[in-house]
């Protein structure tokens, strides 16, 4: 005789997926997934393929970035009296996916939040560089923009932290050049399939991983993580002149002045009245 499921309580449930290995779904992730009263995923397609793995058919639901400002108020309803099952195409949910607005909400409507936590590729890219763990900042995907990528590097560039973010296979080695260019030769490691069949962690400094990359675009899901700032001497006129004349490319004088000044630690006055200069040359 089968023994009935007992039901959720109802509310909202956060599963991590794996990112590639199903041995990676846990237990707990694989028995929310057969209880659940609805599950709320980005891709249809890819949900199924889980579920069928885990041996069960659940009513899903898209909510992805597309759809989820007329999606949510209907899911959010749901959860007073049904369990609803957040997940992403793979790993964590909320983890440069959409979500953090249906827990918002959620939490306001008084409807109860449990996170059942698994895999996230940018923690287990994080355990495969060699760099620094003890503080890292996360930054998604930069944008493809080639000045906004730069803004976006110098903001974090001064940050000591390890630096850990996505990208695409033929955006990569433009990001990683972006990278040495904004944050100086450091070292990194680029992550890719992590927990399928051709997993591979490449090291070096962001300029030989840009050449390397630059030549063979690689295919899959990509993390970058990149050392934190050493402790380098103090930056020369030289160094400043250097990085100015590479700034003022994209930014206005005062612009460039403060984005150096603040990347080189050097005297954002001095480094504007030399902007000027080299403005005029």
């Amino acid at each position: 005789m089968t023994i009935p499921m007992l039901p959720l309580d109802p509310g909202l449930y956060i599963v991590a997926t794996p990112i590639g290995n199903l041995g990676d779904l846990s237990p707990r992730a694989a028995d929310i997934l057969a209880r659940a009263d609805i599950v709320a995923v980005e891709d249809s397609r890819v949900t199924a393929g889980l579920l069928r793995h885990v041996g069960v058919k659940r009513p899903m639901i898209p909510y992805h970035d597309h759809n989820a400002e007329g999606v949510r108020p209907g899911l959010i309803a749901r959860m007073g009296a049904e369990a609803v099952a957040l997940v992403s195409d793979a790993g964590t949910p909320l983890i440069s996916d959409p979500g953090y607005k249906l827990v918002r909400d959620a939490r306001a409507a008084g409807h109860a939040v449990v996170t059942i936590p698994g895999p996230c590729a940018a923690v287990a890219a994080l355990t495969l560089a060699g760099l620094p763990t003890d503080r890292f900042l996360f930054l998604g995907f930069l944008p493809p923009k080639e000045k906004a990528r730069a803004d976006a590097i110098a903001e974090v560039a001064a940050v000591r932290a390890t630096l850990v973010l996505y990208e695409s296979g033929p955006r990569l080695a433009a990001c990683l050049a972006a990278l040495a260019t904004g944050l100086g030769d450091r070292e990194a490691a680029v992550t890719r399939e992590i927990t399928k069949k051709f997993e591979e962690a490449v090291t070096g400094t962001l300029s030989t991983l840009a050449a390397r990359y630059a030549e063979a675009p690689p295919r899959g899901e990509i993390v970058v993580v990149v050392a934190p700032p050493g402790e380098a001497p103090p930056a020369s006129a030289e160094d400043g002149d250097a990085a100015l004349a590479e700034a003022l490319t994209r930014l206005p004088a005062a612009k460039a002045a403060g984005e150096v000044a603040k990347r080189l630690g050097l005297d954002r006055k001095a480094l504007y009245a030399r902007a000027l200069v080299l403005k005029g040359a």
